[in-house]
């Protein structure tokens, strides 16, 4: 989420029959690549030097920069998109994955596994900034930050063959608590979303933050540090205070069991992930995580004390050791042996699942 040095902690699939795998802050790690520069901003806008239209020319393969104007305050927003390089408008239509960057970065982040998976799909891979690094109103799930979102999706489906019943949502971490606010805004646009370590609490997210840099982003989002003041930013800006609107969509929710034990020390407490699944599964009439099974899953070195059969099952797009999984009418959780990362493979075979309805 916040650290372009950190890297995904790798677990050899042969470890899939261990018990308990790694100890929190001893995993080795793994080549998953995260590049993050962030641009110049004002306003909650990226710079762009002599821009000013939107983008309208037909899109070329490969990666390329564009503009949408927003349709809230008619500001030129910038998004990367990488089309297929086999890809022709006179060809089939091809499905759209829409990437969300993490919360102390923009659209210049690149998460090279997500781009690949999505190349050897012959995918369009949409990254938008949504307003950027996450330290001003206008970001951090703002009506402007969805808006954008929401613009760039229709942007391409307007300049690009997409498959309308193959758009997908996926984010990591502060991408994972835009990707849920998304899901809510907007359930009738996504055939599924693969969320990893997102935020789903922003006073939960303050309160374990509480006079770092990253408390200190929280309230420069949302006017302040009173809860009670700026109670409506809180909650506008808190997944679990929306997902139930989102209850339809197949969202996939996924930590890693040593989030918020190991470093680095801006890592995230796996509570967020299971109190966003229970908000689904409340939704759906389904059976929640329990308090105590939270509890026990957040020590450090977590595991549930009475794991069900499916709790520990194995998961080869996973690759590593599963300590629960369960799943709420068509959404899923899963604490797996790792740390604040997503897994592109896992990811991408989520969505690759599921196609909307007709």
């Amino acid at each position: 989420m916040f650290n372009s040095s950190r890297r995904a902690l790798a677990v050899p699939l042969t470890l899939l029959a261990s018990a308990l795998g790694f100890a929190c802050g001893s995993a080795p790690t793994s080549s998953r690549s995260l590049s993050n520069a962030t641009d110049s901003r004002s306003g909650g806008s990226v710079a762009v030097a002599g821009a000013k239209s939107e983008t309208n020319g037909p899109p070329v393969p490969g990666r390329q920069r564009i503009l949408v104007r927003s349709s809230v305050d008619g500001s030129l927003q910038p998004s990367y998109l990488i089309a297929p390089f086999d890809y022709a408008a006179t060809g089939p239509a091809a499905p759209l994955v829409v990437a969300l960057h993490t919360w102390s970065y923009d659209l210049e982040q690149r998460d090279l596994s997500f781009e690949t998976e999505a190349k050897r799909r012959n995918w369009f891979y949409l990254f938008p900034n949504f307003r950027g690094v996450n330290d001003h109103p206008a970001a951090c799930a703002s009506e402007l930050a969805q808006q954008d979102i929401l613009d760039a999706v229709a942007w391409a489906k307007a300049h690009l063959k997409v498959d309308s019943h193959r758009i997908y949502l996926l984010g990591e971490s502060g991408g994972g608590q835009m990707a849920l606010i998304m899901a809510a805004r907007a359930p009738e646009l996504w055939a599924a979303a693969s969320v990893w370590v997102p935020i789903s609490d922003l006073i939960a997210f303050r309160r374990e933050h509480e006079g770092d840099l990253y408390g200190t982003m929280v309230e420069l989002c949302v006017g302040g540090g009173n809860e009670t003041v700026v109670a409506a930013e809180y909650r506008a800006r808190s997944p679990v205070t929306q997902l139930a609107q989102a209850a339809s969509v197949p969202i996939d929710i996924s930590a890693g069991r040593c989030d918020g034990h190991a470093p680095p020390v801006h890592s995230l407490s796996i509570a967020h992930s299971l109190l966003a699944f229970n908000v689904l599964a409340r939704a759906v009439g389904a059976t929640p995580v329990s308090e105590d099974e939270i509890a026990q899953l957040s020590r450090p070195d977590g595991y549930l004390d009475h794991p069900s059969p499916g709790d520990t099952t194995a998961d080869p797009e996973f690759g590593r050791p599963v300590f629960l999984r369960r799943t709420a009418g068509p959404s899923r959780v899963t604490i797996f042996d790792g740390g604040h990362e997503a897994l592109a493979p896992a990811a991408f075979a989520w969505l690759q699942n599921h196609v909307k309805p007709q």
